[in-house]
């Protein structure tokens, strides 16, 4: 696939002593993603503090314990009592495309459905028409902003697809943004490639030519440039069915890129099923799926990405059944869903507080889920997603003195300063000054 990521050779920071910890939430515990009675354990440390060198954690545990480590090398970071978390991982976003589609979500709250606006040329083809029009500058310019947003919230990672061009030359061209961005290393992005989002207008009479063209074209030209490192299907009956979803993601396993599946969103297709079968790393939405559904995705060992803010934005009462898939041993992901759409979130703290009042997941599964949870999804669970000793220095202090207060305390940003690697990517300047409490 070649390489997904360019290094930018900087210095490497200075070590840092992150002390005075009221919770340091480091979620450690077994190598792998986190299922049943085990998502509620977050391996906190009353009193805690962290030794960080060369961009990773060194040493984690009590003050007591790591005090007498530090030396006059290090650059002391006070928490102040505070939540010290893992920073956010977003499993599923859209954060490259033009303009907004607030008009839709106008016409939603006087009572138009998201069907009957997309049926109407609204929807993702009219993002399409735009994103296709913006050069690609604009797109990066706009796209930086965006990625600031998702840093005040706590997020560190994201998986980023593309899927608003919808032709070949246009998916490079978000694709080549997602790139920069990845080069800019202010937060850590996962590229899949989401040409499968839609059917173009341009296809519209003739959709198995468009299924065509991604397997005979685009596919390939995406791989042998190493722009992606997922493929996603939006599989429903009216946009990708099962037969040409499974066509898609078969020819992308081919080519070497990892499976992901929009499934079972708006119909109870099969597509989760289907993710099961082609080995897909997750199958995300999940609001119409049943007990089978749910049984296929375990005995598949498929990760379930929910999207609640998406259900919230849409005005829909069905959010997906997170107890039901708890209880039969799935490694549950939350993700925001960003985009222009029905999604037009970057808030996990905001995530977690629906999954808590909607989903009835307890916060400490909540934190599991958009932490180490979803570093597994998107195949980074030994580098990210948990505070332990070797792993990147990713961490969030957030402004309260215990962690279930992220999910409370809905509609704020809760962090006061995000790390990326051991250095400060964001912080709130009226209580953090150059890396400093």
């Amino acid at each position: 696939m070649g390489s997904l990521n360019k290094e930018i050779h900087r210095p490497a920071p200075q070590p840092l002593a992150v002390v005075n910890c009221g919770e340091l939430i480091t979620l450690a515990g077994p190598a792998r993603p986190r299922v049943g009675a085990e998502m509620r354990e977050l391996a906190a440390i009353r009193s805690g503090a962290m030794l960080i060198r060369e961009r990773k954690i060194e040493r984690v545990g009590r003050e007591s314990e790591i005090a007498p480590l530090i030396s006059p090398q290090h650059q002391a970071v006070d928490a102040r009592g505070r939540v010290v978390l893992p920073g956010f991982v977003d499993a599923h976003t859209h954060p490259v495309f033009a303009a907004t589609r607030v008009d839709e979500y106008a016409m939603r709250a006087t009572g138009a459905s998201y069907e009957e606006i997309a049926a109407a040329g609204g929807g993702i083809r009219s993002t399409v028409r735009k994103t296709r029009a913006a050069p690609e500058q604009e797109l990066l310019e706009t796209a930086r902003q965006r990625l600031h947003w998702f840093l005040r919230g706590g997020t560190t990672t994201l998986e980023a697809k593309s899927g608003y061009g919808l032709s070949l030359e246009s998916e490079r061209k978000i694709l080549r943004v997602i790139r920069q961005l990845q080069e800019e290393k202010c937060l850590r992005l996962v590229p899949t490639f989401l040409g499968a989002h839609e059917v173009p207008d341009e296809f519209r009479s003739q959709p198995e030519d468009y299924v065509n063209l991604l397997v005979t074209e685009m596919l390939p030209a995406v791989a042998a440039e190493g722009l992606a490192e997922y493929c996603d299907v939006f599989c429903e009956p009216k946009v990708f069915p099962v037969a040409a979803a499974r066509r898609i993601l078969d020819a992308a396993r081919a080519l070497g890129l990892g499976i992901r599946v929009h499934a079972d969103q708006l119909t109870r297709s099969g597509a989760a099923e289907l993710a099961a079968s082609v080995g897909a790393a997750t199958a995300d939405h999940l609001e119409q799926i049943d007990p089978e559904g749910i049984r296929a995705l375990a005995c598949g060992n498929v990760q379930p990405v929910l999207l609640p803010a998406s259900v919230y934005t849409l005005g829909s009462k069905q959010f997906p059944p997170a107890r039901a898939m708890i209880e039969a041993g799935l490694a549950v992901v939350l993700a925001t869903d960003f985009n222009p759409g029905s999604s037009p979130t970057p808030s996990m703290p905001f995530v977690l507080s629906l999954a808590s009042t909607q989903m009835h997941m307890a916060q400490a599964e909540a934190i599991t889920a958009a932490t180490i949870n979803a570093a597994y999804s998107l195949g980074r669970g030994s580098a990210i997603g948990s505070l332990e000793a070797g792993k990147q220095a990713d961490f969030v202090i957030h402004d309260c003195h215990d962690y279930r207060e992220i999910a409370y305390f809905a509609g704020i940003e809760p962090a006061i300063a995000t790390y990326l690697g051991g250095q400060c990517v964001y912080s709130r300047h009226d209580c953090f000054d150059h890396g400093m409490l």
